[in-house]
């Protein structure tokens, strides 16, 4: 069972559409057995250079093992002839760029398009994997830290460098990934996008409010960036998603994306359960009011009127218990739990109680993690009691781990 489950993975690179972008570093020579490796496995490969890799490997080299002539300049020396970022960028199922230099990758994080490979990948609607390449001092440097986390606030996949002997006889972390690990990232990936694709997935994200009357509320701080980024997640790895979010200030990029915009828990209660029944995975990273006032004033309650004020509060239904109680088999049902004590302890009693599958723990004990941060740090637990704690990251980074969980637990059934 082992090996046909590996075979198949294998079997998601055939026929795949790779553009290589190939940048100015030592690591370039690199890319020829790269470039075998990606059209071994079936892939069809179109290498994109910039001028400065010429200097490391020949085009001519790249040619002959893809089996396609290497673009580099906007116009044929030759002829004048136009090479179209825009065709190359609809044409990808994925774009690689291995080696990456320092300086490619600050001009994608600045949007600064001075060469074919920057635009061809402003112009790729497909998911970019950048394989950094550089000495450790210049991998560590905190510009090139902020352009990497840009990049993958972004979206694109970072193939993290590995540690060893660099070009500089210096020891540290900046060296190109192999390129047999490159590949088996991009298989892995593709194997990923065939579990999640055509799945419908329904995703809650941001608050909810409570009306106190017609311009107060009862709210929380939440902003909906984690929800958001696990939208933006599934849908890259082709699934339909459901979207129902609370009033936020965000917008989404995927074409595959459906969005409900709702107000309060009621209103959230309402579509959840009715786009539950439709869906194979539900992801509940909403933060929804538990209560909300018994009584809604139709006017503008006056302060002046009252020296004191008390509201009497009712529990709002709960979703999480709802979807758990109303879940089929196969359906897959993954929750958040923020808590200010004893985290692991209460996320696994609501993993029980509402009938989850996964449950992501954030604490308000960690720094960086919780409301209103682009970061964020969870803990998951599944069913079996596994835990996996997750260090500090962007919350882009946390929804791909999340996602590759969710994938791991849906391949299992």
């Amino acid at each position: 069972m082992r090996f046909s489950r590996v075979a198949a993975m294998k079997d998601k690179m055939k026929d795949k559409k790779i553009i290589l972008g190939i940048t100015g570093s030592i690591a370039a020579y690199k890319a020829a057995y790269l470039t075998r490796l990606l059209v071994k496995k079936g892939a069809e490969v179109q290498i994109v250079m910039t001028p400065a890799a010429k200097e490391f490997i020949t085009p001519l080299t790249l040619s002959t093992l893809s089996r396609k002539p290497v673009v580099s300049e906007f116009f044929s020396a030759r002829d004048g002839s136009w090479h179209s970022h825009v065709d190359l960028g609809t044409w990808a199922d994925a774009m690689l760029i291995a080696p990456a230099t320092a300086s490619t990758i600050g001009k994608m994080a600045n949007g600064i398009a001075d060469n074919m490979l920057v635009t061809t990948w402003l112009s790729c609607r497909a998911p970019v994997f950048i394989a950094p390449a550089m000495d450790l001092d210049m991998y560590a440097h905190p510009s090139t830290q902020q352009n990497l986390e840009r990049l993958r606030n972004c979206g694109n996949h970072i193939i993290e460098p590995a540690a060893g002997e660099l070009a500089s006889l210096l020891n540290g972390k900046g060296r190109m990934e192999e390129p047999d690990r490159i590949v088996d990232t991009l298989e892995a990936f593709f194997a990923s996008q065939h579990i999640l694709r055509k799945k419908k997935v329904l995703i809650t994200a941001g608050p909810t409010y409570e009306k106190i009357d017609p311009i107060r509320f009862i709210g929380n701080y939440s902003s909906g960036k984690m929800g958001f980024a696990l939208a933006e997640a599934c849908a890259r790895k082709g699934a339909e998603v459901h979207l129902v979010a609370g009033p936020v200030a965000l917008q989404t990029v995927h074409p595959h994306i459906r969005r409900t915009d709702v107000e309060s828990a009621d209103e959230m209660y309402a579509v959840a359960v009715a786009s539950f029944a439709k869906a194979d995975i539900a992801i509940l990273c909403a933060a929804v009011a538990d209560y909300r006032p018994e009584k809604q004033l139709t006017e503008k309650m006056k302060r002046e009127t009252k020296s004191q004020l008390s509201l009497s509060l009712t529990r709002n239904r709960d979703i999480a218990a709802a979807l758990g109680a109303a879940k089929r088999d196969g359906q897959l049902l993954v929750g958040f739990a923020l808590e200010t004590n004893d985290g692991i302890k209460h996320a696994r009693a609501k993993l029980e109680q509402k009938n989850l599958d996964l449950i992501a723990l954030n604490s308000l004990e960690d720094e960086g993690a919780g409301f209103g941060f682009d970061t964020n740090k969870v803990t998951l637990i599944d069913r079996k009691g596994e835990t996996t704690a997750l260090t500090l990251k962007s919350k882009t980074g946390v929804a791909e781990e999340i996602v590759t969980k969710v994938i791991a637990l849906a391949d299992k059934r």
